[in-house]
């Protein structure tokens, strides 16, 4: 029976890259369903009292200069630090909404996360969202449109608040079985836990 897990994530993080490509990797080794739960990390941040581990300098260019490419070389995933990074996310995690609601979730993740974490496209600009989805064979008008509804902008809302309230300060955070994990360098607690 294959296990659940939820993963509370937004594309602007990093770490959440990292963890969304290794997450793939485990689905395809392990009995694992994952459940994708997009959340607005800045209302995150807002609402804990937390902070980017890049507004600390020496903790940042760590993380960017080391920490993460070795994580990349251990999933054997490519990673390349966005020189747009931080890039604000607001529209593109209610693109998330948008197109978990539209059926195209996936490939919207897929897509939005290349062109962050490889490409190093700046996807807070609505000029090369809209191309980006469009070259993935997406339909940006719909998408973009759709993201801007009342009602979807409500549910981004709703979604981190109840991230929140479920114990998450960060992404990426995960939560199997009830327990929960933050940060992508945690997968290997959840690998072992797939493994028994």
């Amino acid at each position: 029976m294959n296990k659940q897990l939820d993963f509370y994530f937004d594309v602007g993080s990093p770490t959440a890259y990292l963890a969304y490509c290794r997450l793939g990797q485990l689905c395809q080794r392990y009995p694992l369903s994952v459940h994708y739960r997009p959340m607005l990390l800045g209302g995150v941040f807002k609402a804990t009292a937390n902070t980017s581990p890049v507004a600390i300098p020496a903790k940042g260019a760590y993380m960017l200069q080391h920490d993460l490419p070795r994580f990349s070389r251990r999933y054997d995933v490519p990673l390349n630090i966005n020189p747009h990074f931080p890039i604000n996310t607001l529209n593109l995690m209610r693109g998330c909404i948008a197109a978990e609601q539209l059926g195209c979730l996936a490939p919207y993740l897929d897509t939005v996360f290349k062109a962050i974490w490889v490409d190093g496209k700046d996807m807070g600009d609505p000029q090369v969202v809209t191309a980006t989805l469009e070259a993935a064979g997406l339909d940006s008008a719909q998408l973009l449109e759709l993201s801007q509804a009342p009602e979807i902008k409500a549910k981004l809302v709703e979604a981190t608040e109840a991230a929140v309230a479920r114990g998450c300060f960060g992404a990426p955070t995960f939560f199997l079985d009830d327990d929960m994990f933050f940060g992508q360098d945690r997968l290997d607690f959840i690998e072992e836990a797939l493994q028994t």
